[in-house]
């Protein structure tokens, strides 16, 4: 249940839809004559689509998010790796039957060469359809075509294609290589996705050292105007808004212990 209703809150809750829809609601209260309500539903939507696509609102709101789970040194002994998905464009793939990678593909490019780092380690792809209506191969299907021209053995993978979110993505990679006391496994995924993916990991009671990458920030964003090109601007605050509406619903679920997790938690 809590998975189809945070994909039907998302589908309202994210800017572009949100502002397409209070434009709709305007163009209806219009026809009945609420003039007030059609110009306050076409302001909010013209301020929300201003704020999210030409302004640094998007890395503001990621940049503190990326900062939570630094990289740590490169460890001399690693038992394995747990990438998440994300990474693919899985309606293409599942069409076309290769393995192209969209804006969080470096979780797999990192991957790859974490494998060759670590030549004994496993390397668990957890990650299968989280759409709720489009069709789309899981990470976890694709990667093994992609990984294996990089050079990575295809014994070496396990791969988990269950999981529809990250919380499924900590439940069943434990449930497939049930780590032993004292292994080293590293997590791989974005980097704004950090704090939410170690605490589940944490609440799974699943060891992992944070990995990220994917960063969408230089840590040196102020606020202004203009600072990138609209379409990353409203992509940036597009998965800022996400992240940190996941964070609250999986605390105030009992998902996790707190809304903003970190190292200390």
């Amino acid at each position: 249940m809590f998975f189809y209703l945070s994909k039907i809150f998302w589908f309202f809750a994210q800017p572009l839809n949100l502002a397409i829809l209070l434009l709709l609601a305007g163009l209806i209260v219009s026809y009945f004559g609420r003039r007030r309500l059609f110009r306050a539903a076409t302001l909010f939507a013209a301020l929300l689509l201003a704020a999210a696509a030409w302004t640094s609102l998007g890395a503001l709101m990621l940049n503190p998010l990326e900062e939570r789970f630094p990289r740590p040194p490169v460890p001399e002994q690693v038992d394995g790796v747990v990438v998440l998905g994300g990474g693919f464009e899985g309606a293409i793939n599942l069409a076309r039957g290769g393995y192209e990678l969209n804006s969080g593909g470096d979780r797999f490019v990192e991957t790859a060469i974490l494998a060759r780092r670590y030549p004994a380690a496993r390397i668990v792809v957890s990650g299968g359809s989280g759409a709720l209506m489009l069709d789309g191969e899981g990470d976890a299907d694709t990667a093994p075509r992609l990984l294996e021209a990089l050079g990575v053995s295809r014994d070496r993978l396990i791969l988990e294609n269950r999981s529809r979110n990250t919380y499924e993505n900590a439940l069943f990679s434990k449930e497939l290589v049930t780590p032993r006391p004292g292994e080293t496994w590293l997590l791989v995924t974005s980097a704004f996705h950090m704090p939410r993916s170690m605490a589940l990991f944490a609440k799974a009671e699943f060891s992992v050292v944070a990995w990220p990458v994917d960063y969408r920030t230089s840590g040196e964003e102020g606020v202004g105007l203009f600072t990138d090109n609209p379409a990353d601007s409203l992509q940036n605050t597009t998965m800022a808004v996400r992240e940190w509406i996941g964070l609250v619903a999986y605390w105030l679920s009992g998902r996790i212990d707190s809304p903003l997790p970190g190292p200390e938690s």
